[in-house]
């Protein structure tokens, strides 16, 4: 049994979908699970949609329904598959419009629909050339989670209801991806790119034999094609070096994607739907004889920088908890820390309740945030050990004439992390391309 997870850019139109129904048939014989994004670029003209609906704007409702309307066409499947969800969502934007109000457990609710929407057709498509499919959301097959809207998490028990579902399954199941529900009956969403994560919660719940991550890409590449044109994919990586890549912005997996993998030691293919036969990247729990040095080269945009300086750190204790405590009670997620005897700089990808920490933070010590930063990570096993790995790092970028506002060594033995400015990545990540490959 294999999980096959499609991608927005896999289900773009109906000519990308007929792709998607020859790929999946070639591998019947291994018993497959389709896990299916919305279309390209319907989950952004959702959360607009939910924004326009406080103006009482529904145009765009319009678009969304046409799209999915002349798919459903040029796919010879019948339009009312769609109309019961299409509805609800009419529904929910004016009691949006009427409350004047958009909360998170609202948001999830209205961007569900693309995933819910895209699942439907192609199930119908699959069934349509003969290979009979039924649709599921992932919610009624055992997707439980936790209620922290726009990046929930599943519950401990919804492997095993997960896998019952699946067992009792005749036809091909095409399953939404991205999307979960509360014990309470609310709907949620796993974080943007989510659909990746039910790939490899389902295939951890199933036993898979393998998960594929299906996108516009021959795998993960030595750096973002779209910075580095000469960027050539990769053939493994340790699932370590994998996850590294994913948290720190890796194009091809979600950051979450790569733990229920690692927990049943089950192998992720990262393959591309434009090119079945590549054999794309294959990341393993650990790969012998592994050589080191770097593999990749990492970029996140639009981070956060968050500066605290006060002398009462020197020499102090508990400084640091006090700083986390309030960073944990506003839900902030860190992803770096940097630290010297009199300051803490930490980074973060969201300014979600950041003005309110930040407030706070000022009975500590004097507060500033620069926007706008980027991290950029280069990754590979072993790096640590290597004599003068940081040294070519920030030689590289001196020549390119980056100015580099944070570094984070350390915790990792296998990367080298720090924060530019936005508009600095492009020549950094060119310059560190140049110099590792």
């Amino acid at each position: 049994m294999i999980v096959m997870k499609f991608g927005g850019s896999s289900v773009s139109d109906a000519e990308r979908i007929r792709d998607v129904l020859e790929i999946v048939r070639a591998r019947l014989d291994r018993a497959p699970i389709v896990v299916i994004s919305a279309f390209r670029g319907v989950t952004d003209d959702l959360f607009a949609l939910a924004e326009e609906a406080l103006r009482s704007d529904f145009s765009r409702l319009e678009k969304v329904r046409a799209r999915h309307h002349e798919a459903a066409d040029a796919l010879g499947v019948d339009r009312d598959l769609l109309r019961e969800n299409l509805e609800e969502l009419s529904v929910l934007l004016k009691g949006i419009s009427l409350v004047k109000e958009l909360t998170p457990r609202t948001l999830d609710y209205v961007v569900s629909f693309g995933e819910r929407l895209s699942t439907r057709l192609i199930a119908a498509a699959f069934t349509r050339v003969g290979v009979p499919a039924e649709q599921h959301d992932a919610f009624d097959i055992g997707l439980l989670t936790d209620d922290h809207f726009g990046g929930a998490q599943p519950l401990p028990e919804a492997e095993p209801e997960i896998k019952r579902h699946v067992g009792r399954m005749a036809k091909l199941p095409v399953i939404t991806g991205y999307i979960g529900k509360t014990r309470d009956g609310d709907i949620t969403t796993l974080g943007r790119n989510g659909s990746d994560f039910t790939a490899t919660i389902i295939g951890a719940a199933v036993g898979a034999e393998e998960v594929q991550i299906w996108s516009d890409t021959d795998g993960i590449m030595t750096a973002d094609p779209r910075l580095v044109p000469e960027a050539r994919p990769i053939e493994q990586l340790t699932f370590e070096e994998a996850s590294e890549l994913a948290y720190y912005g890796g194009k091809v997996l979600h950051p979450a994607t790569i733990v229920p993998a690692i927990l049943k030691r089950i192998p992720v293919r990262a393959l591309n739907t434009f090119k079945p036969d590549h054999k794309g990247t294959t990341i393993l729990p650990s790969i012998e004889n592994h050589p080191t040095g770097v593999k990749s080269i990492a970029h996140h945009l639009g981070n956060y920088v968050v500066n605290i300086t006060s002398s009462r750190m020197l020499m102090g204790h508990g400084f640091l908890a006090r700083i986390f405590e309030i960073f944990a009670r506003h839900k902030i997620v860190v992803n770096m820390v940097a630290t010297s005897e009199v300051s803490v700089s930490v980074t973060t990808d969201s300014p979600r309740h950041l003005d309110r920490a930040a407030k706070e933070l000022e009975a500590i010590g004097e507060v500033s945030v620069e926007k706008n930063c980027a991290i950029v990570c280069v990754v590979g096993e072993g790096l640590k050990f290597m004599a003068g790995i940081a040294g070519d790092v920030f030689w590289a970028l001196r020549e390119a004439g980056v100015n580099v506002l944070m570094i984070s060594q350390g915790a990792s033995k296998i990367n080298v992390a720090f924060v530019v400015k936005d508009e600095d990545v492009h020549r950094a990540v060119r310059a560190l391309h140049r110099k590792f490959f």
